[in-house]
């Protein structure tokens, strides 16, 4: 585990656990070693600091391109932070750019690291369950690494869309494991990354309970292009 991550589990992750006091459910299906993937809904940007607080591995998320690149003092920090957490770069441009931050996670995954993506694309704009993009499932195959499906529940309420930092009391914060989906063997076609991810979302559905809505999320005024990796912190998996 990188040393700031370390340093941020027993910082940052005690206070959110004192703070909101979440509820974990299923972390009985989180492999003590391999590679895997998270996939779950995406109601807050709280999603990603939760995710962490609660998975006892060390788990790689995306962060923009550009602040690996950053110079100054600042820039100098933000890389250090970065590249201290075992942040993994995505391109905000889109097309083969966005794509490369998949390439990017399959060493990652394959050496026996956790990342995290949201198949949805972005943050629900409205609490639904909106359909999934095939990034994870391609990702998956690619790597050779099952899916984990997460369902996170109270998020939005504790850090609705706009405010900064999460508020606690507000909400009741649960985090919910399901069962490891192994994709091993199957193909990687269009076709079959659909049905995959169509599985996927259906368990997400039964973790949180939310409402499904059979179209893709609208794009926020910032939303990754395509759905790809986004640039707040977190990912998304994109078609």
């Amino acid at each position: 585990m990188p040393l700031l991550y370390t340093i941020g589990k027993h910082t940052v992750g005690p206070a959110l656990r004192l703070a909101f006091r979440p509820t974990v459910e299923g972390l009985e299906h989180i492999p003590a070693t391999g590679g895997a993937i998270f996939a779950g809904n995406h109601l807050s940007v709280a999603d990603e600091l939760f995710l962490g607080t609660v998975v006892p591995r060390h788990l790689a998320f995306w962060a923009k391109s550009e602040y690996f690149k950053g110079t100054g003092v600042k820039g100098a920090f933000s890389k250090f932070v970065l590249t201290g957490l075992g942040a993994i770069p995505v391109e905000r441009a889109g097309g083969r750019a966005a794509l490369s931050a998949f390439d990017a996670a399959i060493p990652v995954l394959k050496a026996g690291d956790l990342v995290a993506v949201y198949p949805e694309g972005t943050r629900s704009p409205d609490g639904r369950l909106y359909r999934g993009r095939t990034g994870a499932a391609r990702l998956a195959v690619a790597a050779g690494v099952p899916i984990i499906p997460v369902g996170m529940v109270g998020t939005d309420k504790a850090q609705p869309i706009g405010v900064r930092v999460p508020r606690p009391g507000k909400a009741e914060i649960i985090v919910r494991f399901g069962k490891p989906l192994d994709f091993t063997g199957r193909p990687g076609d269009r076709t079959s990354l659909r049905e995959m991810t169509d599985e996927v979302m259906s368990e997400i559905q039964k973790l949180t309970g939310q409402e499904y809505v059979p179209r893709y999320a609208p794009p926020r005024a910032h939303a990754p292009v395509g759905g790809e990796p986004s640039g707040n912190g977190g990912p998304a998996a994109g078609a």
